[in-house]
């Protein structure tokens, strides 16, 4: 299969684009990012809908994965822009695929859809009401996913990923303080996490959070029930990361000073996610807890 990967150069495409290639298939990595173009490797920005066009006529992709996308925090900075790239030139790109016979669509989603709720652990059945520019063009592109396989029988498989943790510097979403508490201890600094201690969110270290990609894509179509699905694997609180890393690195010297503006954002979001239908529909199932997370990632960032 080609299977062409829009922000391939972010946190996620980083990690995502061996594993895509070690299943066997061909990978066009596109990104805005990228100053010099190969075969594989194409400058893109998503938002020029005829730059789009003009790929997808050149390349012919069988699959594509698109994980290009303005995250929360940057995002309200700027939620026209947010809008235009999460929302608009998703819209664009599910066009492209429909008209050039692309055969399947992953889709990154967030648990940011969620918002404020009585229930400390959701699922997809629950309400989704977001809080942020981000987290509303992620929810009306999963509802532009459910209408577009019930219009025009779509495969497009939609992740909701909770925060994310690799040794890739963050890209401005909600969960970046706990990136910078193991970079910056690691690197012998004091850092202060713009959050309360007991602030508790769902989180994934990277290599689960893409093979549960690359397992969701390989899933037979007839075996998935829903449009949308959660994935999980642990939610400490910002006080267990503290914890967890002085195990590893006992100097490391981490402060907490809640900052308002992401504060609510982080309150926003549900303690855990309900990730029983990923887990029956196509066996998902995490590797990785807190400790040894944060084991592997010290190692990582060491070595750097």
């Amino acid at each position: 299969m080609k299977v062409l990967i829009t922000g391939a150069a972010g946190q996620i495409g980083s990690d995502l684009v061996p594993i895509i290639r070690d299943f066997g298939h061909e990978v066009i990595e596109t990104d805005l990012a990228y100053d010099e173009e190969t075969e594989a490797r194409r400058s893109l920005d998503i938002t020029d809908a005829d730059a789009c066009e003009a790929l997808f006529r050149e390349l012919k992709p069988n699959w594509v994965i698109h994980l290009a996308a303005l995250l929360s925090a940057k995002g309200e900075k700027r939620p026209d822009v947010t809008y235009a790239i999460n929302l608009t030139a998703t819209k664009n790109l599910f066009d492209r695929c429909r008209e050039h016979g692309v055969e399947r669509i992953g889709f990154a989603s967030t648990i940011a859809v969620y918002g404020p709720s009585d229930k400390s652990v959701v699922s997809e059945e629950d309400a989704r009401w977001p809080t942020t520019m981000y987290g509303v063009t992620k929810a009306a592109c999963e509802n532009l996913a459910q209408y577009y396989r019930g219009r025009f029988d779509q495969d497009i498989r939609c992740i909701r990923f909770p925060g994310l943790i690799s040794d890739v510097p963050p890209g401005g979403g909600t969960s970046d303080y706990v990136n910078h508490m193991y970079i910056e201890s690691v690197a012998g600094r004091a850092y202060q996490a713009f959050c309360r201690a007991n602030t508790r969110i769902p989180i994934m270290y990277m290599p689960d959070a893409v093979r549960a990609v690359a397992e969701l894509m390989m899933a037979p179509k007839g075996s998935l029930t829903k449009a949308a699905y959660n994935i999980s694997a642990f939610s400490p609180t910002a006080q267990e990361f503290r914890d967890s890393i002085l195990k590893e690195i006992p100097t490391a010297n981490l402060t907490f000073e809640s900052v308002q503006a992401r504060q609510d954002i982080l309150d926003s979001w549900p303690d855990a996610l309900d990730d029983s239908a990923a887990r029956s529909d196509w066996g998902w199932n995490p590797q990785y807890d807190l400790d040894a997370m944060t084991r592997d990632l010290v190692k990582l960032l060491k070595r750097k």
